[in-house]
């Protein structure tokens, strides 16, 4: 990533000039990543990585830029940066231009999300959808075919069937849970066109199905000699702390940063991180359409990062005890929680994946209940401490029903193919007591 943020306010001196006559700005203090040989956790990380205080006023926290446009020191400076962000220099734009194609509280963000999964690069958009729109245009021409696994989040879904669909682009799926044998015939079937992109969702939303990432990489690999096209993941659901893609063979990783890492249920962000090359193609539609978020945005997911462990910590325990209460309900017909998979019946090829993949159940899963619409709807209705309300990922516990809420566009009959049934609850713990959620289950429950 650029320092150029750390570089906000910094003054040239007459003598700091390259050949292209380009004033240079003053550098920024050496990122501090290792301390006598020992690498930095991404938690100790996200206090100050990507920003020097010294160049802001000695700010402790980077102050919120609120410009649209940055002042060039020199007409050659500003020709240099045009060629970056128009494709005629390879690498992209050196230094700050105009706020639709970058910012410095924005290039600290990014700087500060691709620690946490080792990425490459970058990049933060103002919705999860707006990142998965702005990748999809990126890499996706009429006549593509776009290989997913299924279920996706419904307006993911309604994105690649319906609008991208009207271009001319094709899809095949294949169910989150598929084997290698499945996956590769979806793969060898699509094979027949020009595949452009793979993309998938683990776990799958709402079902909390994981994909075997793994295996789908090893089937691009060997059905795909030439043009490998990128495996892309939404990782929202469990990443950072629990899941990271890039190390089974996923090439970009997607988030709605709406959820655990802003994580406070008040601002609606995205993100992508994965290689150079493929988030270079994908910063260059964002520059296009403007798909970034704001500088405010921004500042309020560092804020938020520097206690996304803490949160995502606190949560995946409390999950881990409402779960383990919810089970054995006689009114639940089964919990779908990831850290049940191991003794689960059934769940065999789920739980290796979730031995190879995870490093924790999350705190999102769904609960099914005995009954169908009304039941879910009685509970629902009775709860006291967690809120009927869609999204996940915040500090309070959110109760929702898919299939008549986040999932209602998705046809009937392919809703029940995967699962999205009448009596799916989808809850996200949040970091309230566990035994007070647990009273406020227990009394909704009592009600059906």
């Amino acid at each position: 990533m650029s320092d150029t943020p750390n570089n906000a306010g910094a003054i040239p001196t007459e003598t700091e000039a390259d050949l292209t006559g380009v004033a240079a700005r003053v550098a920024p203090k050496p990122a501090v990543e290792k301390i006598g040989g020992r690498k930095l956790k991404p938690s100790t990380l996200m206090m100050g990585h990507g920003y020097d205080p010294s160049l802001s006023e000695g700010s402790l926290k980077p102050p919120i830029f609120l410009t649209s446009t940055f002042v060039f020191p020199n007409a050659a400076a500003g020709k240099r940066h045009f060629e970056g962000v128009t494709g005629k220099r390879p690498g992209g734009a050196e230094g700050l231009v105009y706020s639709r194609f970058n910012g410095p509280n924005q290039e600290i963000l990014e700087d500060r999300l691709g620690v946490w999964e080792e990425a490459e690069d970058a990049l933060a958009f103002s919705s999860g959808m707006s990142a998965i729109a702005t990748l999809f245009l990126a890499m996706v021409k009429p006549g593509d075919t776009i290989v997913h696994s299924g279920p996706l989040y419904a307006a993911t879904e309604t994105l690649i069937g319906r609008v991208l669909g009207k271009f001319g682009v094709k899809w095949l799926d294949f169910p989150a849970g598929a084997t290698r044998e499945e996956i590769d015939a979806v793969m060898t079937e699509a094979a027949t066109g020009n595949v452009a992109l793979i993309y998938l969702e683990s776990p799958a939303n709402p079902t909390n199905a994981l994909v075997d990432v793994e295996a789908v990489a090893a089937s691009r690999d060997a059905i795909f000699k030439d043009e490998k096209p990128p495996i892309a993941i939404d990782n929202t659901f469990l990443g950072p702390l629990w899941f990271q893609p890039l190390k089974h063979g996923a090439d970009i990783v997607v988030y709605s940063l709406t959820k655990y890492v802003g994580g406070h249920s008040d601002l609606v962000a995205g993100g992508v991180l994965g290689t150079k090359e493929h988030i270079n193609t994908i910063r260059t539609m964002r520059n296009t359409i403007g798909t970034i978020t704001d500088p405010n945005t921004a500042w309020m997911l560092l804020r938020s990062l520097e206690t996304l462990e803490l949160r995502m910590s606190r949560a995946g325990e409390n999950a881990a005890k409402v779960c383990g209460f919810l089970r054995h309900h006689p009114k639940v017909e089964r919990v779908a929680y990831l850290g049940f998979l191991e003794n689960e019946k059934g769940m065999e090829r789920q739980a290796d994946i979730y031995r190879r993949h995870c490093t924790g159940g999350g705190s999102t899963f769904s609960l099914y209940l005995k009954g169908g619409e009304r039941e879910s709807f009685a509970f629902l209705d009775a709860l006291k401490i967690a809120k009927l309300a869609v999204s996940l990922g915040g500090t309070e516990t959110l109760a929702s029903h898919p299939a008549g809420m986040t999932h209602l566009s998705v046809p009937d009959a392919r809703k029940q193919a995967l699962g999205i049934t009448d009596n799916l609850v989808r809850i996200s713990i949040g970091v309230e007591d566990p035994d007070d959620l647990i009273a406020d289950f227990e009394q909704a429950l009592e009600t059906i």
